[in-house]
């Protein structure tokens, strides 16, 4: 018997992608509508009482839902495989919302240490605040997460790969870790997006993606997105959002569905284009020599990387991000970055456009030198978002900033 073609979920990636969640007005038009407003009228006191109550369908106030924002949710829930989504105004917001929506005083939360700058704020500063203990792991380490998971460990949080060492952790291990404790886990899906890493089929239980990256692409607009259970999302994370709100702009949201219809294509040229260049660079004079078992160069693609196996399990590819260690420490590093006529250098990531920064004095600098350090963001590296541009030119272009490391 044929599955049925229209329910969404039989759908196959590429129409998710471009049908998922679209609802059309009385207009028919076939690019999504953007609604923009704030609020929304009601034909009578007792339907706004109803509304309100929950006790009939529509909207309400944009802080609390959109139909724009709604489909963008609806196409992130079916791409991801989750039962339900809520956006939110950036990635950080979806992060902190994630967290706090869940947590009280007395809670305990286990992260891996290698995680971006704002959410190691969050988890080792900002939770601690309001009574929750936090300890963080070496996440490629298993024994470490066996020891600090324990029976009042609320959330496990991880990001795969990490921002900016690309380190590669086990979901499924350290979700099944958690599973025995009555933990949940929380995952930052970002380098991998959701083409190249499904965290729920490996046993996670929420998802969190800065949309601002790959999901709008072109470095126009911030969101943020949560995913999991339809029980978690309306039950906790709803509220949550509806009181605290850090709402998706709907203008925003259509641009992040515009983004996705072309998702899929985008993503396989970025991996194309990181995986020639990390084969290009890596032997480079203008690369430092390997730390340990370290390579000069990462790319989770490449068999050098430390988790080459691990990342090939559970990632379809090995995504559009490069980092690597110019010689000549913090001044090389700059020289490398100053001598660059193609790529810029930015924060951002997941851009058509490719672009690269210094970890160390950006994106991670409110670290100690001291953690730093532990983590393997020395002063000489980098970290490359390859981007959408002809391959050849973009390793032409590192390939003479390179020659100006050392």
């Amino acid at each position: 018997m044929s599955k049925d073609s229209t329910d969404p979920r039989n759908w196959q990636l590429a129409t998710r992608l471009v049908r998922g969640g679209t609802r059309r007005s009385e207009h028919g038009e076939t690019s999504e509508a953007i609604f923009m407003t704030s609020g929304f009228r009601y034909d009578s006191a007792e339907a706004a009482e109803a509304r309100f109550r929950n006790e009939q369908p529509g909207f309400v106030y944009s802080r609390f839902g959109n139909p724009t924002v709604e489909m963008f949710e609806q196409r992130m829930a079916l791409l991801e495989g989750a039962e339900a989504a809520r956006a939110t105004a950036s990635g950080m917001a979806a992060v902190n919302a994630a967290l706090m929506c869940q947590l009280k005083a007395g809670d305990e939360v286990v992260s891996s240490r290698a995680v971006f700058g704002s959410i190691a704020y969050i988890i080792g500063d900002l939770l601690p605040r309001f009574g929750v203990k936090t300890t963080m792991v070496d996440g490629t380490d298993l024994a470490q997460w066996q020891a600090a998971i324990g029976p009042r460990t609320r959330v496990v949080f991880l990001e795969t790969p990490s921002n900016p060492t690309l380190e590669v952790l086990d979901i499924a291990a350290v979700a099944a870790l958690a599973r025995k404790a009555g933990a949940r886990v929380v995952v930052d899906n970002v380098f991998a997006t959701p083409v190249l890493q499904k965290p729920l089929e490996l046993g996670a239980d929420i998802v969190v993606y800065s949309a601002t990256k790959h999901i709008d692409g072109q470095g126009r607009c911030l969101g943020g997105v949560v995913l999991g259970s339809q029980a978690f999302i309306a039950d906790e994370l709803t509220p949550y959002l509806r009181h605290t709100g850090p709402a998706l702009s709907p203008f925003n949201a259509w641009v992040m569905l515009k983004g996705l219809e072309t998702l899929e294509l985008r993503v396989a040229r970025h991996v194309e284009n990181a995986a020639r260049l990390a084969d290009a660079l890596a032997g480079h004079p203008g690369i430092a020599a390997p730390a340990g078992r370290v390579p000069g160069l990462l790319y989770p693609g490449r068999p050098d990387h430390p988790q080459h196996d691990l990342a090939m399990r559970q990632m379809t590819a090995g995504g559009n991000m490069v980092a690597f260690r110019a010689k000549g420490g913090k001044a090389g590093a700059f020289r490398v970055l100053n001598a660059l006529k193609l790529v810029d250098i930015s924060n951002n990531l997941g851009d058509s456009k490719s672009l690269v920064t210094h970890p160390a004095t950006t994106t991670h600098q409110r670290l100690t030198a001291e953690e730093r350090a532990h983590l393997g963001i020395g002063d000489d590296l980098l970290r490359l978002s390859v981007g959408l541009e002809d391959v050849r030119d973009l390793i032409a272009d590192l390939s003479q900033a390179l020659d100006k490391a050392g």
